[in-house]
């Protein structure tokens, strides 16, 4: 097995464009890019760099999912909550099933594992 290193993350080249979000808050709708970095071991856990530019949106995933977050800033609020401030250097973890929307200021761009859902 090998480690995977990705250096100066935080400004690596070469995401790939990923679209706009399914269910957007806002207008421009913000553009979407990513890597997917395969870990060997991690079995359906997925984990990668993902960057979003200024906008708000809904978040998609059902599945539980743990953050550090490279460069950028905004709000996450969940439904029925209170907006959460989120900036560079913040790690953030969402229980699976959270809902709520994304209120990106700054161009976010993020360290995530994605933890699959339990069968």
């Amino acid at each position: 097995m090998s480690i995977t290193i990705l250096s100066q993350s935080a400004v690596i080249g070469g995401l790939q464009d990923q679209g706009t979000p399914a269910r957007p808050l806002s207008s421009p709708l913000p553009r979407l890019s990513g890597i997917e970095v395969e870990v060997a071991g991690a079995g359906d856990n997925r984990s990668g760099i993902w960057e979003c530019e200024p906008g708000q949106f809904e978040r998609q995933l059902a599945n539980a999912e743990v953050m550090h977050i490279l460069t950028g800033a905004g709000t996450f609020t969940p439904t029925g909550g209170i907006a959460r401030e989120f900036r560079a250097g913040d790690t953030l973890f969402f229980p699976a099933n959270t809902t709520g929307a994304w209120h990106v200021r700054e161009t976010l761009r993020k360290v995530y594992v994605v933890m699959a859902l339990p069968a």
